[in-house]
């Protein structure tokens, strides 16, 4: 097993994946505070680059430019610059609570391109402190960060080569930071009715989609894994035979276990393979049109 797989078992790192993507959702908050809205909340995804997990390029509130916001997963920091090149650093420590932190950080940003306010109601997740006066969740154990973003990588790299040739509307590799995971979402082009009226779903999932994506494992489930759904999915979805994965019915998603995919003689192919079938499956049991879904297993269009 090649050490760029490593092991992600959420029971082992739990204290220190929860802060994590406590501090996520603070990144999360200012987007959704700053960016302009987007179909399917695009504008307030984090994305995974060399240095961590970042923020789009935010409009400073006080018109001066823009900012984004790091989660330095290299140096352990949370960074805030500004397009005008000054940088505001906020260190990520053993013991330092999300509280102090997300505070320190609001504060940089706001000095730096005006203030902003943020909702620091955590959301998706099974404890209610505030953000900014969350003391509970202080573990940060540089180690365990690090293999998570090893295997973030890997994954957003899979699902990002998946992604490439399919000719419908898709989103980039986003980092969500209200599950904390990361997924593509292919379109079909057709509308579907939302599972429910309540706010994330209703703007969420209001489009025929099939999404893959990779997590680190939480509460409910404390394995990282790949997982695959449907949206509206019929009939007949949750029958396909796609060993090593396999239906998850308490989560409605096939999920594939990282341990299956880092313990192969070639994770990536496993990873890739399993992405291609799910959605495969998915389009045939929810009638999308044929050359749109066979566009995802072709070649990316040709560079000029």
């Amino acid at each position: 097993m090649s050490a760029n797989w490593p092991p992600v078992d959420y029971d082992t790192w739990s204290a220190t994946c929860d802060t994590l993507h406590a501090h996520t959702q603070v990144l999360g908050k200012i987007a959704l505070a700053l960016a302009p809205p987007e179909p399917q909340f695009q504008g307030f995804a984090l994305r995974l680059t060399a240095r961590g997990l970042e923020t789009p390029l935010l409009p400073a509130p006080d018109g001066s430019g823009g900012l984004v916001v790091t989660l330095d997963l290299g140096t352990h920091e949370a960074v805030a610059e500004h397009t005008a090149g000054e940088v505001r650093r906020v260190p990520l420590t053993p013991d330092r609570a999300v509280g102090e932190v997300t505070r320190a950080l609001l504060d940089a940003v706001s000095s730096l391109g005006g203030p902003v306010a943020i909702d620091p109601t955590p959301q998706e997740v099974s404890w209610t402190v505030p953000l900014d006066e969350d003391d509970e969740h202080a573990s940060y154990d540089t180690g365990q960060v690090t293999s998570y973003f090893t295997a973030a990588t890997q994954a957003a790299l899979v699902l990002a080569a998946f992604r490439a040739p399919y000719r419908g509307r898709s989103t980039p590799v986003n980092v969500w930071w209200g599950s904390f995971d990361l997924a593509v979402n292919l379109f079909s082009g057709r509308p579907a009715t939302p599972p429910s009226n309540d706010y994330l779903f209703r703007n969420a999932m209001d489009s025929e989609e099939v999404a893959v994506g990779w997590w680190p494992g939480d509460g409910r489930y404390g394995k990282a894994a790949f997982y695959s759904y449907a949206h509206p999915a019929r009939d007949g979805f949750a029958d396909a035979p796609m060993a090593p994965a396999r239906w998850e019915a308490t989560l409605g998603e096939y999920v594939l276990d990282w341990e299956d995919v880092r313990s192969s003689t070639d994770p990536r192919a496993v990873a890739l393979d399993f992405a291609r079938s799910a959605f495969r499956h998915a389009c045939a049991v929810c009638a999308w049109d044929i050359a749109l879904a066979a566009s995802a297993e072709g070649t990316p269009p040709p560079l000029a």
